[in-house]
């Protein structure tokens, strides 16, 4: 923020404890002062942003003045959403967020003092062994754990269909025939998914690099992209439907 005292982290280890000291203060807003967070956001306040201080405290406030801005800035207005949504689903969207601009200021660090490639291969693989916020706040940590402790457990596979495919590995499981059987669909359905995948609305063939999902009604698959579900929307949707099946829905 303008004025803070804090010094400029200028070595990957510098940035990297600077990176910390932000996310433990995000953290600390979304699990134990969730509370004073959730009144500091009141919906009919002007654009709020949620920070992170590299001293492992966080503060609501409006964004900066300065255009540009000194460093990047968090996601402005999330006081807006607070109200329209499940207080967990609100809580998990501003703990997305806060993780895109704990990697946009890390960078941006980075960037400013001419990090070469390996340093910033250092920089993400340190912060890349933490856990995520959205993990942390979700309570979805242990689970990852236990699912890389037991890769070839079928148990672990039958949680959400869609909390798997968040994760580009997760989307490869989901193709294969153990996870569709997992998610009690019919064998025939399941062989002709591993013959290969087309997406339902462009007729495109699957890709691992790309973000799927399927509809839980006729069971075809879509690029997220081309429905306009992303992998943070997907967290919160326990059963998707198609938007034909959808629109069939709602005719009937």
């Amino acid at each position: 923020m303008e004025g803070m005292p804090h010094p400029i982290p200028r070595t990957v280890e510098e940035v990297f404890n600077d990176f910390k000291g932000r996310r433990s203060g995000l953290i600390k807003a979304l699990t134990t002062d969730v509370d004073k967070f959730y009144q500091q956001c009141d919906p009919e306040k002007e654009n709020l942003c949620l920070y992170g201080l590299p001293n492992e405290t966080w503060e609501v406030n409006l964004p900066v003045e300065e255009v540009p801005p000194e460093l990047p800035e968090p996601a402005l207005g999330i006081n807006f959403a607070r109200d329209g949504m499940q207080e967990k689903d609100w809580l998990s969207l501003v703990a997305v967020h806060s993780d895109s601009w704990l990697l946009a200021v890390a960078f941006y660090f980075g960037a400013r003092f001419g990090f070469g490639k390996n340093e910033r291969k250092r920089l993400f693989q340190m912060i890349n062994d933490l856990p995520t916020i959205f993990e942390v706040v979700t309570g979805n940590v242990k689970q990852l754990k236990d699912q890389s402790a037991n890769h070839n457990g079928s148990s672990k596979s039958k949680s959400s269909a869609k909390s798997r495919q968040s994760e580009p590995q997760g989307k490869m499981v989901k193709m294969s025939p153990p996870s569709k059987d997992e998610d009690e669909s019919g064998e025939e359905d399941e062989e002709d998914d591993e013959q290969g995948a087309t997406c339902g609305a462009c007729g495109d063939s699957y890709g691992t690099d790309e973000f799927w999902i399927c509809c839980d009604i006729c069971e075809r698959w879509f690029h997220g992209k081309c429905v306009k579900i992303t992998p943070a929307k997907a967290e919160h949707i326990k059963q998707y439907k198609c938007p034909s099946c959808s629109s069939k829905r709602a005719r009937v």
